[in-house]
């Protein structure tokens, strides 16, 4: 890996090599070590930004990366966003002044943010870039909508909030928001093959709603409201597309059927053309766009990744002698890896520079430079073997046979599996009548039982060890036995006083034994598969649910403004003759079913509809009764976000779910590592069997971890490595690295030089 590469084109950067006449090349500026610094920070967090390589410019970059300003700007935009919880309609009413002061606040900030992003790039660079042209236009036409808003109101005159839909859409085109921007534009390379099939999907309920119509039109059926049965040619393509989503089935099909049984062929083909196989073409389409469009954004990614890194090694390459190529010492490599990630320990370092330079020259070419960014986004776990206290304190008690024996009875396997059982007999138990006294005191057995465990596990194992922060399960059994102790005691206490158990308190403990069921699935390793995917997966999981809550927003904001004030909540000791505060509803299946809370009064009742619309069941329902407030053509607002949500958003989120799950079987099954995880796993395997050099194990500090067990102290090395995961924590990650061997490894982009146009990073960060 450290063999010199061929020479090759390097992009322009300020602070590039520096050659002496005899060959030698100078120290490192503090000013080139920060320039290389910002460069292999925006390859490790995939952020592609051209910034100004002059000192303040760079300053000024790495300001604008730090975390408290990004930490403020999310800020910002969380109390925007919850503007809508204080305008009308409002949750909680405030002054119009008080919230568009707010909002002044909040747009001031997000000016000033775009001016602090203006002085770090070229100018030209910034006014290219439609995010931030889409964020001027917001501020400007937010700024005019407050000011139309506010002399209407002070005339008394009716005004609307229209720009509040465009609120979300800064959450989009912020700098920060690269995985949102993928989504959506994973949303927008599926749209011609969505659109296509749609089409074909939509000829095909016109054609069985025409049929429909000529099939039941002159028979004089009705419904079970006595309404006349599919008389009307666009209510039928309704219903009928209700019936697609199974949310009026087999409602919609009762009154042919009950006339004759025959019909309900007709019902059972237009199901299995439009449900079965038209859904799954749109899953399937959005799948197949995903992985397309998603492989090509990798490549540019990785290309993009390489070509910053370039510009680092361009920055700090020196050429040890003449006509030699150029290389990075180790003395500079580590200055710069001690810039970017601070807290990295010298072991870790040492670790990581083992691994680039493995033919100890004590120098790195190109290829090997390359990798550091990857290097560092591989979480390694320095291990440091430490004796019990009970072996400094006690020695002759602590190393006796007995005393061996539990720590060996213990540590074995099947002490783990005799207390997965106990779990399972006190869910068990847990299912049973709490009443019987015997059932109710069993809960103290089981408590001893799990504190003993516990106390076992502390004895066997050295402390820090067992309560470090890698190990998630001790800190999980630990918690929950504590504190369902502690809940059983309070409980018993007070019903021993005031002769009465708390509803609540009962309902903590019960929680909590119910919980203590969770550790039994991780000692099951399929199961233990799926849940470390689903682990993986959840930063992503977080983004589509940013773009859910996008969506949401503005859907709320436009329901609000078309249906508020028209359904209200009015209680009734009779919930059939209620009408939901509109006379329009009374007797309707809206009111008799209880809806009345269903509606656009405010953000918050607006969202539980929205998310009541995206579940699909009964969406029929609480359409008609918004339907029957206003006009037929309200159907178009719940039909498009049935659309956008359901058949959309939700497909690609399939789709995600599916790729994510191949990748992480497919990697367990191919080992699909690259070269350098695979070099890792060497030194760590040679670290566990003690084959590791004594020069690199002895001479390194740490203070990263407190690793490793009481009794076997003796028998470890000072330190010891090993990977967090095998496998990546994102599946973002995993499909980096798989498509990334697609790729040359001296293929660094040299042609996207700074004209190359900015692009959003399509990929979710695997730091």
């Amino acid at each position: 890996m450290s063999e010199p590469e061929p020479a090759g084109s390097l992009p322009e950067a300020a602070g590039q090599e520096k050659r002496l006449s005899n060959g030698g090349s100078p120290a490192k500026s503090k000013e080139d070590l920060d320039l290389a610094a910002v460069y292999v920070s925006d390859a490790q967090y995939n952020r592609n930004i051209f910034f100004d390589t002059s000192p303040q410019a760079v300053r000024l970059y790495l300001l604008y990366n730090h975390w408290v300003p990004q930490v403020l700007l999310y800020v910002f935009i969380l109390v925007d966003l919850c503007l809508a919880i204080f305008e009308d309609p409002a949750v909680v009413p405030l002054p119009v002044w008080a919230t568009m002061l707010v909002e002044l606040i909040c747009l001031s900030a997000f000016t000033t943010r775009l001016v602090h992003y203006a002085k770090v790039i070229p100018r030209d660079k910034f006014w290219k870039d439609p995010k931030n042209i889409c964020i001027i236009v917001i501020v400007l036409l937010s700024l005019l909508d407050m000011m139309i808003y506010g002399a209407l109101k002070a005339t008394d005159h009716n005004a609307v909030r229209w720009s509040r839909v465009l609120r979300p859409l800064l959450l989009v085109n912020v700098t920060e928001g690269r995985q949102l921007r993928r989504a959506f534009r994973s949303i927008r390379n599926a749209l011609p093959q969505i659109f296509l099939v749609f089409l074909l999907f939509i000829f095909s309920v016109l054609m069985f709603s025409l049929m429909a119509l000529k099939l039941f039109v002159k028979r004089d059926l009705k419904t079970t409201e006595g309404e006349p049965y599919f008389t009307h040619y666009l209510d039928i393509v309704f219903d009928l597309y209700v019936l697609v989503t199974t949310a009026n089935s087999p409602d919609v099909m009762m009154p042919a059927y009950n006339a004759n049984f025959f019909f309900a062929i007709f019902f059972f083909l237009y199901i299995l053309v439009n449900t079965y196989i038209f859904m799954s073409v749109f899953l399937a389409v959005v799948y197949n766009s995903y992985k397309k469009y998603l492989k090509e954004e990798v490549r540019q990614l990785v290309r993009a990744k390489r070509h910053k890194m370039a510009r680092a090694f361009a920055v700090l390459q020196e050429r040890r002698e003449e006509g030699a190529e150029p290389v990075v010492t180790r003395d500079c490599w580590n200055q710069l890896v001690r810039l970017v990630q601070s807290d990295i320990s010298t072991a870790h370092r040492e670790l990581l520079w083992s691994v680039s330079d493995d033919k100890n020259q004590g120098y790195i070419g190109k290829l090997a430079f390359v990798q550091l960014a990857d290097l560092l986004n591989i979480q390694v776990i320095t291990m440091k073997s430490r004796p019990h206290p009970l072996q400094t304190l006690c020695p002759a008690l602590y190393l006796s046979p007995p005393s061996r024996l539990l720590c060996r009875v213990v540590q074995h396997r099947a002490f783990v599996i005799a207390f997965d059982l106990i779990i399972l007999v006190n869910a068990v138990f847990i299912g049973l009548d709490e009443e019987d006294p015997v059932i109710g005191n069993s809960e103290w057995v089981f408590l001893a039982l799990y504190m003993l465990e516990i106390l076992l596990k502390l004895y066997a194992f050295e402390p820090r060890a067992f309560f470090s922060r890698h190990n998630f399960w001790n800190w999980f059994d630990t918690i929950i036995v504590i504190s369902a102790l502690i809940a059983t005691i309070v409980n018993t206490a007070v019903e021993s006083s005031l002769h009465y158990s708390p509803r609540e308190i009962l309902d903590i403990v019960f929680v909590l034994r119910v919980l203590r069921l969770i550790r039994v699935v991780d000692s099951i390793k399929r199961f233990r598969t799926i849940i470390n995917t689903l682990i993986r997966i959840g930063p992503t999981i977080l983004t589509f649910g940013q773009l859910i809550v996008v969506i949401y927003y503005i859907f709320a904001m436009v329901g609000m403004e078309l249906f508020k004030g028209k359904v209200r909540y009015v209680e009734s000791s009779d919930p059939q003759q209620t009408d939901c505060g509109n006379p329009l509803l009374k007797d309707s299946a809206f009111a008799n079913r209880n809806y009345c809370k269903n509606n656009f009064n405010d953000v918050v009742s607006s969202f539980i509809l929205l998310m009541e619309l995206t579940v699909v069941n009964q969406w029929h329902v609480l359409s008609s009764g918004f339907t029957a407030v206003t006009h037929k053509s309200a159907r178009l607002f719940f039909v498009l976000f049935h659309i956008v949500v359901v058949i959309i958003i939700i497909n690609i989120f399939v789709a995600f779910v599916l790729e994510a799950f191949s990748v992480e079987y497919s990697v367990e099954k191919g080992d699909l590592q690259t070269s350098l995880e695979k070099k890792i796993n060497e030194l760590e395997l040679a670290v566990a069997q003690e084959q590791q050099e004594e020069n690199l194990v002895d001479s390194m500090e740490t203070s990263d971890n407190d690793l490793g067990s009481g009794q076997s102290a003796k028998s470890k090395p000072a330190l010891m490595f090993k990977i967090a995961s095998k496998r990546y924590r994102t599946v973002d990650g995993l499909l980096q690295r798989m498509f990334e061997a697609d790729l040359s490894p001296d293929d660094f982009a040299a042609e996207e030089d700074a004209d190359t146009p900015n692009f959003s990073n399509p990929i979710f960060s695997s730091a």
